[in-house]
Protein backbone atom coordinates (compact mmCIF):
# COMPACT_ATOMS: atom_id res chain seq x y z
CA UNK A 1 0.00 0.00 0.00
CA UNK A 2 0.97 3.72 -0.65
CA UNK A 3 -0.32 5.82 1.82
CA UNK A 4 -1.00 9.56 0.12
CA UNK A 5 -0.09 12.57 1.86
CA UNK A 6 2.82 10.68 3.46
CA UNK A 7 6.48 10.05 2.98
CA UNK A 8 7.02 6.50 1.43
CA UNK A 9 9.87 4.80 0.96
CA UNK A 10 9.79 2.66 -2.20
CA UNK A 11 11.81 0.18 -4.22
CA UNK A 12 12.64 1.51 -8.62
CA UNK A 13 11.40 -0.88 -9.91
CA UNK A 14 11.65 0.36 -13.93
CA UNK A 15 13.03 2.91 -15.93
CA UNK A 16 10.60 4.85 -18.71
CA UNK A 17 10.67 7.60 -20.98
CA UNK A 18 8.23 9.85 -18.56
CA UNK A 19 10.47 8.64 -15.19
CA UNK A 20 10.82 6.03 -12.94
CA UNK A 21 8.28 4.15 -11.36
CA UNK A 22 8.01 3.03 -7.63
CA UNK A 23 6.45 -0.01 -5.63
CA UNK A 24 6.04 -2.34 -2.74
CA UNK A 25 5.10 -5.46 -2.12
CA UNK A 26 1.38 -4.13 -2.30
CA UNK A 27 1.53 -1.61 -4.85
CA UNK A 28 3.10 -2.37 -8.50
CA UNK A 29 3.88 1.21 -9.63
CA UNK A 30 3.60 4.79 -9.31
CA UNK A 31 5.56 7.52 -11.24
CA UNK A 32 8.27 9.52 -10.38
CA UNK A 33 8.18 11.87 -13.04
CA UNK A 34 11.61 12.59 -14.88
CA UNK A 35 12.27 15.79 -13.33
CA UNK A 36 12.64 14.39 -9.68
CA UNK A 37 14.42 11.45 -10.87
CA UNK A 38 18.01 11.60 -8.61
CA UNK A 39 20.99 11.26 -11.26
CA UNK A 40 22.26 8.59 -9.92
CA UNK A 41 19.94 5.45 -9.39
CA UNK A 42 19.95 1.73 -9.96
CA UNK A 43 16.85 -0.97 -10.51
CA UNK A 44 16.19 -2.35 -6.83
CA UNK A 45 17.21 0.27 -5.23
CA UNK A 46 14.87 1.89 -2.72
CA UNK A 47 14.17 5.87 -2.53
CA UNK A 48 11.99 8.11 0.22
CA UNK A 49 9.40 10.29 -1.91
CA UNK A 50 5.76 12.19 -1.06
CA UNK A 51 3.35 11.00 -2.62
CA UNK A 52 -0.28 12.96 -3.58
CA UNK A 53 -2.35 13.16 -6.70
CA UNK A 54 -0.84 15.28 -9.95
CA UNK A 55 -3.29 17.58 -11.70
CA UNK A 56 -5.28 14.70 -12.76
CA UNK A 57 -6.10 13.43 -9.95
CA UNK A 58 -3.67 10.58 -10.56
CA UNK A 59 -1.13 9.05 -7.49
CA UNK A 60 1.94 10.64 -8.47
CA UNK A 61 5.41 10.74 -6.31
CA UNK A 62 7.70 13.31 -5.94
CA UNK A 63 11.00 14.03 -4.23
CA UNK A 64 10.18 17.86 -3.25
CA UNK A 65 9.53 17.98 1.15
CA UNK A 66 5.57 19.40 1.45
CA UNK A 67 4.80 22.17 4.19
CA UNK A 68 2.50 20.13 5.69
CA UNK A 69 1.57 16.09 5.69
CA UNK A 70 -1.50 14.50 6.37
CA UNK A 71 -2.91 14.60 9.64
CA UNK A 72 -0.76 17.45 10.51
CA UNK A 73 -1.72 21.05 11.14
CA UNK A 74 0.47 24.66 9.60
CA UNK A 75 0.71 28.04 8.85
CA UNK A 76 0.33 28.51 4.93
CA UNK A 77 -0.82 30.88 2.65
CA UNK A 78 -3.66 31.01 0.33
CA UNK A 79 -1.88 31.97 -3.58
CA UNK A 80 -5.54 31.68 -5.44
CA UNK A 81 -9.54 31.99 -4.63
CA UNK A 82 -11.52 30.59 -7.12
CA UNK A 83 -15.44 28.78 -7.76
CA UNK A 84 -14.06 25.71 -5.68
CA UNK A 85 -12.34 27.36 -3.02
CA UNK A 86 -9.14 29.02 -1.56
CA UNK A 87 -5.81 27.29 -2.81
CA UNK A 88 -2.71 27.28 -0.65
CA UNK A 89 0.87 26.95 -1.54
CA UNK A 90 2.63 23.57 0.17
CA UNK A 91 5.33 23.70 -1.73
CA UNK A 92 4.59 21.23 -4.28
CA UNK A 93 3.10 21.85 -7.95
CA UNK A 94 -0.43 21.18 -7.63
CA UNK A 95 -1.73 23.78 -4.53
CA UNK A 96 -3.55 22.09 -1.89
CA UNK A 97 -7.64 23.02 -1.63
CA UNK A 98 -9.15 24.42 0.84
CA UNK A 99 -13.26 24.03 0.05
CA UNK A 100 -15.66 26.87 1.08
CA UNK A 101 -17.30 24.08 3.10
CA UNK A 102 -13.83 23.97 5.59
CA UNK A 103 -13.08 27.52 5.78
CA UNK A 104 -14.22 28.64 9.22
CA UNK A 105 -14.43 32.68 7.74
CA UNK A 106 -14.19 33.35 3.66
CA UNK A 107 -10.25 32.71 2.72
CA UNK A 108 -8.75 35.44 1.12
CA UNK A 109 -5.42 35.44 -1.53
CA UNK A 110 -2.43 36.16 -0.13
CA UNK A 111 -3.54 35.43 3.71
CA UNK A 112 -1.89 32.83 5.92
CA UNK A 113 -3.92 30.43 7.71
CA UNK A 114 -3.64 27.54 10.10
CA UNK A 115 -4.90 24.72 8.63
CA UNK A 116 -5.18 20.95 8.92
CA UNK A 117 -4.80 18.25 5.99
CA UNK A 118 -6.63 15.27 5.72
CA UNK A 119 -7.11 13.01 2.69
CA UNK A 120 -11.11 13.20 1.70
CA UNK A 121 -12.57 9.78 1.80
CA UNK A 122 -15.55 10.76 -0.84
CA UNK A 123 -12.69 11.87 -3.12
CA UNK A 124 -9.49 10.25 -2.28
CA UNK A 125 -8.11 13.61 -2.68
CA UNK A 126 -5.81 15.40 -0.11
CA UNK A 127 -7.52 18.55 0.91
CA UNK A 128 -7.29 21.00 4.12
CA UNK A 129 -9.63 22.43 6.39
CA UNK A 130 -9.16 25.61 8.40
CA UNK A 131 -12.22 24.55 10.56
CA UNK A 132 -9.84 23.64 13.45
CA UNK A 133 -11.61 22.47 16.50
CA UNK A 134 -13.29 19.17 14.48
CA UNK A 135 -9.55 18.00 14.18
CA UNK A 136 -9.14 18.44 17.77
CA UNK A 137 -9.88 16.49 21.49
CA UNK A 138 -10.26 17.37 24.86
CA UNK A 139 -12.58 13.94 25.71
CA UNK A 140 -9.25 12.17 26.28
CA UNK A 141 -6.41 13.83 27.16
CA UNK A 142 -2.63 12.58 26.50
CA UNK A 143 -0.89 15.11 28.77
CA UNK A 144 -0.55 15.98 32.22
CA UNK A 145 0.07 18.30 34.20
CA UNK A 146 3.42 20.01 34.16
CA UNK A 147 4.19 18.16 30.89
CA UNK A 148 6.19 20.15 28.50
CA UNK A 149 4.45 20.21 25.12
CA UNK A 150 4.56 21.47 21.43
CA UNK A 151 2.50 24.28 20.52
CA UNK A 152 1.02 25.33 17.52
CA UNK A 153 -0.52 29.42 17.96
CA UNK A 154 -3.86 29.76 16.03
CA UNK A 155 -6.05 32.24 17.15
CA UNK A 156 -6.65 35.09 19.58
CA UNK A 157 -9.36 35.49 21.59
CA UNK A 158 -10.54 37.29 24.30
CA UNK A 159 -8.65 36.22 26.74
CA UNK A 160 -5.41 34.55 25.47
CA UNK A 161 -3.79 32.87 22.58
CA UNK A 162 -5.50 29.84 21.75
CA UNK A 163 -2.80 26.58 20.66
CA UNK A 164 -2.51 23.36 19.51
CA UNK A 165 -1.29 20.98 22.08
CA UNK A 166 1.12 18.23 20.43
CA UNK A 167 -1.25 18.03 17.17
CA UNK A 168 -4.03 16.71 19.49
CA UNK A 169 -5.85 18.89 21.78
CA UNK A 170 -7.21 22.34 22.13
CA UNK A 171 -5.75 24.89 24.56
CA UNK A 172 -4.91 28.24 26.04
CA UNK A 173 -2.54 30.75 26.86
CA UNK A 174 -3.70 33.73 28.94
CA UNK A 175 -2.44 37.62 27.61
CA UNK A 176 -1.13 38.19 31.21
CA UNK A 177 1.42 35.25 31.15
CA UNK A 178 2.86 35.94 27.34
CA UNK A 179 6.03 37.96 27.63
CA UNK A 180 6.93 37.67 24.25
CA UNK A 181 5.81 38.63 20.72
CA UNK A 182 3.33 35.76 19.15
CA UNK A 183 1.57 35.48 15.60
CA UNK A 184 -0.78 32.77 14.14
CA UNK A 185 0.94 29.81 13.47
CA UNK A 186 4.01 30.06 16.03
CA UNK A 187 5.66 26.87 16.81
CA UNK A 188 6.68 27.12 20.47
CA UNK A 189 7.33 25.01 23.11
CA UNK A 190 5.26 25.60 26.11
CA UNK A 191 3.83 23.07 29.39
CA UNK A 192 0.64 22.35 30.88
CA UNK A 193 -0.02 24.78 33.25
CA UNK A 194 -3.56 23.36 34.61
CA UNK A 195 -6.47 21.03 33.83
CA UNK A 196 -9.67 21.70 34.74
CA UNK A 197 -12.60 19.72 35.71
CA UNK A 198 -13.80 20.12 31.74
CA UNK A 199 -11.24 19.15 30.41
CA UNK A 200 -9.91 22.26 29.35
CA UNK A 201 -6.15 23.37 29.33
CA UNK A 202 -4.30 25.98 30.61
CA UNK A 203 -0.54 26.25 29.52
CA UNK A 204 2.29 28.19 30.06
CA UNK A 205 5.08 29.11 27.35
CA UNK A 206 7.46 29.39 30.68
CA UNK A 207 8.40 26.38 33.17
CA UNK A 208 6.64 26.19 35.96
CA UNK A 209 7.43 27.35 39.84
CA UNK A 210 10.90 27.52 41.01
CA UNK A 211 12.24 26.03 37.58
CA UNK A 212 11.47 29.84 36.19
CA UNK A 213 14.17 31.18 38.22
CA UNK A 214 17.12 29.99 36.93
CA UNK A 215 16.30 30.82 33.48
CA UNK A 216 14.75 34.01 34.38
CA UNK A 217 18.21 34.93 36.22
CA UNK A 218 20.48 33.97 33.18
CA UNK A 219 18.51 35.84 30.75
CA UNK A 220 18.79 38.79 32.76
CA UNK A 221 22.21 38.23 33.25
CA UNK A 222 22.78 38.01 29.06
CA UNK A 223 21.25 41.25 28.66
CA UNK A 224 23.00 42.57 31.14
CA UNK A 225 26.32 41.64 29.28
CA UNK A 226 24.40 42.64 25.91
CA UNK A 227 24.46 45.97 27.22
CA UNK A 228 27.66 46.59 28.98
CA UNK A 229 26.76 45.32 32.30
CA UNK A 230 23.66 48.03 33.35
CA UNK A 231 20.22 48.07 32.69
CA UNK A 232 17.91 50.83 33.48
CA UNK A 233 15.22 48.39 35.73
CA UNK A 234 14.73 47.64 39.51
CA UNK A 235 12.06 46.64 41.71
CA UNK A 236 10.73 49.74 41.15
CA UNK A 237 10.24 49.70 36.87
CA UNK A 238 7.31 49.45 35.43
CA UNK A 239 6.14 45.87 34.54
CA UNK A 240 5.26 46.91 31.22
CA UNK A 241 9.30 48.54 30.83
CA UNK A 242 10.13 45.18 32.20
CA UNK A 243 8.24 43.10 29.25
CA UNK A 244 9.11 44.99 26.70
CA UNK A 245 12.75 44.81 27.10
CA UNK A 246 13.21 40.96 28.36
CA UNK A 247 9.46 39.35 27.81
CA UNK A 248 8.80 38.18 31.23
CA UNK A 249 6.56 39.46 34.28
CA UNK A 250 7.79 41.97 36.87
CA UNK A 251 7.55 39.07 39.24
CA UNK A 252 9.41 36.81 37.47
CA UNK A 253 12.40 39.51 37.14
CA UNK A 254 11.97 40.42 41.20
CA UNK A 255 12.63 36.75 41.45
CA UNK A 256 15.56 36.74 38.72
CA UNK A 257 17.42 39.24 40.11
CA UNK A 258 17.40 38.23 43.51
CA UNK A 259 19.08 35.02 42.58
CA UNK A 260 21.67 37.31 40.79
CA UNK A 261 21.86 39.34 43.96
CA UNK A 262 22.60 36.46 46.25
CA UNK A 263 25.07 34.99 43.96
CA UNK A 264 26.90 38.49 44.22
CA UNK A 265 26.35 38.73 40.61
CA UNK A 266 24.52 42.36 40.28
CA UNK A 267 24.09 45.26 42.59
CA UNK A 268 20.98 47.03 42.58
CA UNK A 269 20.58 50.57 42.65
CA UNK A 270 18.19 53.34 42.24
CA UNK A 271 18.56 53.84 38.67
CA UNK A 272 19.12 50.50 37.36
CA UNK A 273 20.47 47.06 37.39
CA UNK A 274 24.94 46.76 37.31
CA UNK A 275 26.93 43.50 37.04
CA UNK A 276 29.44 43.34 39.46
CA UNK A 277 32.87 42.58 38.14
CA UNK A 278 34.46 39.64 39.06
CA UNK A 279 37.60 39.23 40.96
Amino acid sequence: MIDLGKFNTLEILRHTSVGLFLGNDEHSGILLPNKYVPENYEIGEKITVFCYLDHEERPVATTLEPEIIVNEFQLLKVVEVNEYGAFMDWGLEKHLLVPFREQRNKMREGQWYVVYCYLDERSNRLVASNKLDKFLSNEELTVRVREKVDLIVTRMTDLGWEVIINNQHKGLVYFNEVFKKLAIGDNVPGVIKGIRSDNKIDVSLQPLGEKILEPAANKIYDTLKIHNGFLPLNDKSNPEVIKEELQMSKKTFKKGIGTLYKARKIDIKSDGIYLVESE
